[in-house]
């Protein structure tokens, strides 16, 4: 009974607090009071809807605006990581080797052999068979990219230029290395397709205005800057038949591909005639509005083109000129999602700069020279390409965390060009989609690493900051190893996790 009441209770109040409470204010507060209280909130309510009855062209003074609104004076330092620490400490090679030994084991037949080593000091933290010669797959590119870094530059470009025929109304397209062209505009902000057709199609046209030029225009194609068989024997007849590779030409649309969009299939069989009928193409676009017309079909100009890409004439006549991206953006892609033909255009670009012929042979020589000359022992070395597809390469794991420690600590700035490159595990390239499991998320983010892959082939090789801030270098590499098996690519990621986060003292 007692709880009842008082629920009641409650409840009367409540209910004072609506109708109830304007009646007891009324008979509390004398009349004057409630004049005035009106007044004091009827003012704000005013200047909110003043403005709507300003006449136009009136100005109405604004408020000043509160200091939290306001644009800061100074901008915040950004926050980045701190540099590395000399006196972080290096990890105790029995201690790196009790994490990672157990994890390299295969999943099926084969085996692995590694190499851990410090960036800073050299120091080797772990070694099983570091010193045998195996088959890389597309690890190779690492020292691809170094060559092609030491020999061109990071801030290198190649030129596709268009030149004065050597006969009245013909124009000839010269390849100068860029295999990466885009069929439309120039984007100065990409990588693929950087230096674009139409573009250089727009500008071939308004230089033969310039210079008077009407009737029917020719295209001839000088794809001569490279030399040797275009498709490497080492090669497998499937890889090439499965679009791995194609032949190789010193121009090409989108490196040797029918859509930029499409990664995989079957490439063009000749990427140079490609390009050359996308810009005769392009060429008949922008001069139709200027008087000029386009002769179907492309043919290879006769003559052989110097280094420099110009060879029809004595002193050529420069029509129109584009260029692409960078050496370290292209060895950014290359690395990024492991482009077999860039890689094998770098070597032959590498080779050139190098007084070599722009042949597979050049190539091959110009990478290990290069390597040897960034500090790595080449006596063992064995390539038969420059991108790794090719059974018949021999490179080390020693070999390979040496050049990494090129890149990452050594005294030729010029390789710092290939680090942004390298695939971030859980997050980038050929690394996207692994470290998502429970033995490799300790590595997401942190392991930054060049992936190979071919049927019997796992490679890893790459470099990781340790939970105790030392920068440590490392590869390892699986040969015949079953194909398919799972229990492969995990054991490399998980070597490298633990790696990631190694207190190993």
């Amino acid at each position: 009974m007692s709880n009842t009441t008082g629920t009641e209770s409650r409840r009367g109040r409540r209910s004072l607090g609506s109708a109830g409470l304007g009646q007891a204010l009324r008979a509390a507060i004398p009349p004057v009071l409630v004049v005035l209280l009106l007044l004091v909130l009827a003012v704000p309510a005013a200047l909110l809807v003043a403005p709507g009855f300003v006449a136009p062209g009136a100005t109405v003074a604004a408020a000043p605006v509160p200091a939290w609104q306001q644009l800061p004076a100074t901008v915040s330092a950004p926050q980045v990581l701190a540099p590395l620490q000399q006196s972080a400490p290096v990890p105790t090679p029995s201690a790196v080797a009790a994490q990672v030994d157990p994890l390299l084991a295969t999943d099926g037949g084969g085996t692995f052999t590694g190499m851990v080593q410090d960036a800073s000091t050299g120091q080797v933290l772990f070694d099983r068979g570091g010193s045998e010669g195996r088959v890389p797959a597309s690890n190779l590119k690492l020292l691809t990219s170094a060559a092609a870094l030491r020999t061109l530059g990071p801030d290198h470009r190649f030129a596709t230029k268009v030149l004065r025929g050597p006969a009245p109304g013909q124009v000839v397209l010269v390849g100068g290395g860029d295999v990466l062209l885009g069929a439309g505009e120039s984007r100065p902000e990409q990588t693929l397709g950087h230096a674009g057709l139409a573009t250089l199609a727009a500008q071939a046209v308004d230089a033969l205005r310039a210079a008077g030029t009407t009737g029917e225009i020719t295209v001839l194609l000088d794809d001569s800057l490279f030399t040797g068989p275009a498709l490497n024997p080492a090669w497998l007849a499937g890889d090439v038949e499965a679009g791995e590779i194609a032949p190789l030409y010193p121009l090409a649309l989108n490196s040797a591909r029918f859509d930029p969009a499409v990664t995989t299939g079957p490439r063009p069989q000749d990427a140079a005639m490609a390009a050359a009928g996308e810009f005769a193409a392009r060429l008949r676009a922008a001069g139709a509005g200027a008087g000029l017309t386009v002769a179907a079909g492309v043919e290879r100009a006769p003559g052989t083109a110097t280094a420099a890409g110009a060879a029809v004439q004595a002193q050529p006549v420069v029509l129109a000129e584009v260029e692409s991206a960078t050496v370290a953006e292209q060895v950014d892609l290359m690395l990024q999602v492991s482009d077999n033909y860039l890689a094998e255009t770098m070597g032959r670009m590498a080779a050139l700069a190098t007084g070599r012929s722009g042949s597979n042979d050049g190539a091959t020589a110009a990478v290990v020279a290069e390597a040897g000359a960034a500090g790595v022992a080449t006596d063992t070395i064995k390539l038969a390409d420059v991108c790794g597809l090719a059974l018949g390469n021999q490179v080390s794991a020693r070999q390979f965390t040496d050049v990494v420690r090129a890149m990452t600590t050594g005294a030729d700035a010029r390789l710092r060009g290939a680090l942004d490159g390298f695939p971030v595990g859980g997050l980038s390239g050929t690394l996207d989609t692994r470290y998502g499991d429970a033995g490799t998320a300790g590595g997401a983010g942190l392991v930054r690493a060049k992936t190979g892959t071919l049927n019997t082939v796992l490679a890893l090789s790459g470099y990781v900051v340790d939970a105790d801030g030392r920068l440590l270098v490392f590869s390892f590499i699986g040969n015949g190893l079953t194909p398919g098996a799972a229990g492969n690519k995990q054991a490399l990621d998980r070597a490298a996790t633990v790696l990631a986060g190694c207190g190993c003292r």
